[in-house]
């Protein structure tokens, strides 16, 4: 395709993963993971949520305070944002699969407040081991990676978010990949008017990644 990229594969889709005999068996499995540390401080793990046979796939950095109470993907500030822009690109939430790179929320308690700590490399590598197997298990046609984290995750550490931004790429395993930001990010932006075109340019992303909509080959 004009204007796509190659890179290689990440640990998601590099490394070996969590084999199931469906999506539920993985979740179950999932469930129970002390692969790292996480799990010892947060509530719950906070595995992906969508249609077993979605087309599309984002994948953020990992769940937020308000996903580790509600035990589900993207239910936050950043989460309501998400489902705004995915419906100005003409796609429902419903319609999608969302999950994140690391399954439970790591954070840094400041008073009653818990602030996001992002993972390090060894919780990212640890935690791809599920983030494998629900692709494998779903084969969707376009996976999304919402922020730097979840791009490394799936591209490796040569993946920038400001040069691979919006671009298909394909790694030759049956599905494009487009990278954008978080929409953690647009929530972090003061200004007005930069504030709006960054949203324009994510839901033009978001767009890009439902007419791509066909497996690459």
């Amino acid at each position: 395709m004009p204007g796509s990229v190659t890179l290689k594969a990440g640990p998601a889709l590099a490394t070996k993963h969590a084999a199931g005999a469906s999506l539920s068996a993985v979740k179950h499995q999932a469930h129970e993971c002390q692969r790292c540390d996480l799990y010892k401080y947060a509530t719950q793990l906070v595995f992906g949520e969508g249609p077993d046979v979605a087309k599309l796939v984002l994948v953020g950095e990992q769940p937020g305070d308000k996903e580790d109470v509600a035990g589900r993907p993207f239910v936050g500030p950043a989460g309501t944002v998400l489902t705004e822009c995915l419906r100005e690109a003409g796609v429902e939430r419903k319609d999608c699969y969302l999950t994140n790179a690391v399954k439970h929320f790591k954070y840094e308690q400041r008073g009653k407040r818990r602030l996001h700590s992002r993972p390090n490399a060894g919780e990212v590598q640890r935690c791809a081991w599920w983030l494998g197997a629900e692709l494998e298990q779903i084969r969707p046609d376009v996976v999304v990676a919402l922020g730097a984290t979840a791009a490394r995750t799936l591209l490796g550490a040569a993946v920038k978010v400001t040069r691979d931004r919006g671009r298909p790429i394909d790694i030759g395993r049956g599905f494009w990949l487009l990278v954008t930001i978080h929409p953690s990010y647009l929530l972090r932006i003061r200004d007005r008017e930069t504030a709006a075109r960054q949203r324009r340019d994510f839901v033009d992303d978001l767009k890009t990644a439902v007419k791509l909509q066909t497996r690459p080959g």
